[in-house]
């Protein structure tokens, strides 16, 4: 192997506590220069994502199409359109074509979501990502940080707390589309949960404001990508980060 090859060191991986769990860490040759290297993601976190950014994107797209077929929350006569959906941002060309692709992906994407979910409960990750009392302090100077350009707080973890803040809605919004969902795909075998809802009325608007959290979340976690650059993005294909900013030396 040439000293321009990409190598391992030679020391034992060792491990930090970052975030309430242990990240591993090993040291590298990377194109002749030194470099810690942490493992942030592993494989079920990363399958689970890319499947979910899919199946988000047909949800919304065929979801939207639905809507289409009754573009309002109130009555039938007179009808009062809500809000004006271009076909041209839908998916499934017609109602029925529609419905086919969102009935598809709604599995995949419960069926991933759980997947996800068991996943960071039984190997305790989810105390890297999900927004607890403890990080509230920490959502102001992140916020100010980000949108009025104010001094960047010291990274201390792979998640900051309005990242955390961030991820954790999404999946209150995932099991919120999930249970709306169940009332509108079967409304009669759901009657109870429908009513706990106030209505399937009531469900297929909540089902409405659950998709426009995760429109909202996306935008915002594609800034956030760019703003923390490539790395970031590079992490979530392979798992490993290089130079992490939570990683110094002993």
């Amino acid at each position: 192997m040439t000293g321009k090859e990409d190598k391992i060191a030679a020391a034992a991986p060792e491990s930090r506590m970052r975030g309430g769990i242990r990240v591993p860490i090993i040291q590298a040759i990377i194109r002749g220069k030194p470099t810690r290297v942490a493992y942030e993601h592993s494989w079920v976190a990363r399958f689970a994502h890319w499947l979910n950014a899919v199946s988000l994107f047909v949800l919304i797209g065929s979801g939207l199409r639905i809507y289409l077929a009754f573009p309002s929350f109130g009555p039938k006569i007179p009808q009062t359109n809500f809000v004006h959906v271009p076909p041209k941002l839908t998916l499934g060309g017609w109602l029925a074509g529609a419905l086919q692709w969102h009935f598809a992906f709604m599995w995949i994407f419960v069926g991933t979501g759980l997947i996800y979910l068991a996943y960071q409960l039984f190997s305790g990750e989810y105390r890297q990502v999900l927004f607890t009392p403890r990080d509230i302090p920490g959502v102001w100077p992140m916020a100010r940080h980000y949108f009025l350009f104010g001094k960047k707080p010291e990274v201390t973890a792979p998640y900051n707390s309005l990242q955390k803040l961030a991820y954790t809605s999404t999946i209150f919004f995932g099991i919120a589309s999930t249970l709306t969902g169940l009332v509108l795909y079967k409304p009669a075998q759901f009657a109870w949960l429908a009513f706990l809802m106030g209505g399937f009325h009531l469900a297929r608007i909540w089902h409405f404001a659950a998709m426009c959290g995760f429109l909202a979340f996306i935008p915002g976690h594609l800034i956030m990508v760019l703003l923390h650059g490539w790395k970031n993005f590079v992490s979530m294909l392979t798992g490993w980060k290089k130079n992490p900013e939570y990683v110094r030396e002993p």
